[in-house]
């Protein structure tokens, strides 16, 4: 019987087809603030909830060691959050807000025009780093729950959201699917080399650090050297 002709191999520079992105979760919130005494309160709770996750793990964490934590009533974490699991993706999601702060606060303290993009990168690895090492609760959550590999989102939600920060300064489409799969693989690369470098080394292994960043670098130059 006579084959089909197979089909040529995609060129090196075609990353194949688009990753499929999964719609973002839910908020994890039972009710948003409203005024600005009870955001102060979702804030705390939030800080609350850092400190006991640091102290206790997240298996052992409870919306009452928090309540207490935070000088509020259970009630009151109940208010915003059903369970300990939706109020530690709360505290993910602000994490997730704050890194792309930090992120921008250092590329917009240096007056560079036009931002140059492996910089941007470099940027992005060192505030991940400082998070690591000095945010409470960060080392746990980062920037999702704990759960299984293969039903985690924040790797999709992290590199839509670099996208989106580096679309404009960068002259870029945020809605590129090439540029969304190529962004994507470069999270997950970074992120699996960077938890290696927390593992060889409680501050982060240097040399691991500095070999994700090339790799970043070498990766991503395919897309952004040309953009």
């Amino acid at each position: 019987m006579q084959q089909p002709p197979s089909r040529p191999a995609p060129p090196a520079s075609d990353p194949g087809p688009p990753a499929s992105h999964p719609a973002p979760p839910a908020t994890p919130l039972r009710r948003a603030p409203v005024q600005r005494r009870s955001a102060q309160r979702l804030a705390r709770i939030l800080d609350a909830c850092a400190e006991v996750l640091e102290e206790t793990g997240y298996e052992d964490l409870s919306t009452r060691a928090v309540a207490l934590r935070a000088g509020v009533p259970i009630g009151s974490v109940y208010r915003f959050f059903p369970n300990k699991r939706a109020m530690a993706e709360a505290l993910a999601r602000r994490n997730l807000d704050a890194y792309a702060d930090r992120i921008t606060a250092r590329l917009t303290a240096v007056d560079e025009a036009p931002l140059e993009w492996r910089r941007a990168m470099d940027v992005v690895v060192d505030e991940y780093l400082a998070m690591k090492r000095t945010v409470p609760g960060f080392a746990l959550v980062e920037f999702t729950v704990p759960a299984p590999r293969e039903t985690r989102q924040a790797n999709y939600l992290v590199a839509d959201r670099l996208l989106a920060l580096f679309a404009g300064p960068l002259g870029l489409d945020a809605a590129d699917q090439r540029l969304r799969t190529a962004f994507l693989v470069g999270v997950e690369t970074a992120d699996a080399l960077l938890q290696l470098a927390f593992r060889t080394d409680p501050a982060g292994d240097p040399v691991i650090v500095t070999e994700a960043k090339e790799l970043l670098r070498a990766y991503l130059a395919r897309y952004l050297d040309t953009a």
